[in-house]
């Protein structure tokens, strides 16, 4: 099978767009257990794509339940090198509107700590830089698709992702807007910072639902809001999707995201566990070897 260039991870539908042949059901198994679903592979415009619905087929698991490390893992593994988010998002800006798109490039991490946001520890010590945790390359050719694609997009924003699974009361809503967030999620975190360290290009296409519930005269964010919302979009995001992966050749490259852990590893070579070391060699192999 050829190399996989592209990931998707987002909901279940996306996978069904025109044009997309050879399809293929992978099951893929990770050190860090099986991934959220099945991962659709298919072609698209010659080139090899894979799919990933993130809360599994049938949205079966809350975000916190979510097995970000293997889903991030599971696409490594097939060799992606460029991942898009397709995110559901509230608004905390009078500006982006319901059905808009934001391509954001800052994003704050206000889980609460349940979820495995690493895949270091154990004997492996790694650091991470994520001071532009979206891909500024990868970013700005999906904003460009989306716009192609006749999607009204915001380029750049500061993207908070809560705990969830409940949505925001106004007095938390109102303090995000405060410290200057401009939309609200449930999912990017830690994703974005996995695909860090798997030293996969990451960039979202988040979808506006809803204000949340800071906005005085709109109806506070409901689960009917936000699907209704993604539903409507879905033939927005395989278009964008199609047009991003016709123009590769123009966009893809070797970017900074792809060698993120050359100077994160900080424990000495010699001290690394062997157990360790081989979980999670397709991640650092290239770095301890020799």
């Amino acid at each position: 099978m050829t190399q996989i260039e592209l990931a998707v991870i987002g909901g279940s539908g996306l996978y069904d767009m025109a044009g997309l042949t050879d399809v293929a059901l992978l099951d893929v198994n990770t050190p860090f257990g099986a991934p959220s679903d099945s991962i659709v592979v298919g072609t698209l415009h010659g080139r090899r794509i894979a799919f990933l619905p993130r809360h599994g087929r049938g949205h079966l698991l809350l975000p916190g339940e979510v097995p970000y490390r293997a889903n991030i893992y599971a696409l490594k593994s097939l060799g992606a090198r460029f991942v898009i988010s397709i995110s559901a998002c509230g608004s905390l800006r009078e500006d982006f509107a319901p059905g808009h798109i934001v391509v954001p490039d800052q994003l704050f991490d206000f889980t609460k700590g349940v979820r495995a946001r690493s895949f270091f520890g154990e004997g492996l010590a790694a650091h991470i830089g994520v001071a532009d945790p979206f891909s500024p390359e990868l970013s700005r050719a999906l904003a460009a698709a989306v716009r192609q694609a006749g999607g009204t997009v915001h380029e750049a924003g500061a993207f908070i992702t809560i705990e969830g699974p409940r949505f925001s009361t106004k007095a938390e809503s109102r303090t995000y807007r405060r410290w200057g967030m401009d939309i609200i999620g449930m999912t990017t975190s830690p994703e974005a910072f996995l695909a860090a360290e798997a030293e996969m290009a990451y960039a979202c296409m988040a979808h506006v639902t809803d204000y949340d519930v800071w906005h005085e005269s709109e109806e506070p964010v409901t689960v009917e809001m936000v699907v209704r919302t993604l539903l409507a979009n879905t033939a927005l995001a395989q278009e964008a999707i199609s047009r991003l992966v016709q123009q590769m050749p123009a966009w893809s490259g070797v970017f900074a995201a792809h060698s993120g852990l050359r100077d994160a590893i900080i424990t000495h070579r010699e001290s690394i566990p062997a157990g360790v070391r081989q979980r999670l060699d397709l991640l650092v192999g290239k770095y301890l070897a020799g």
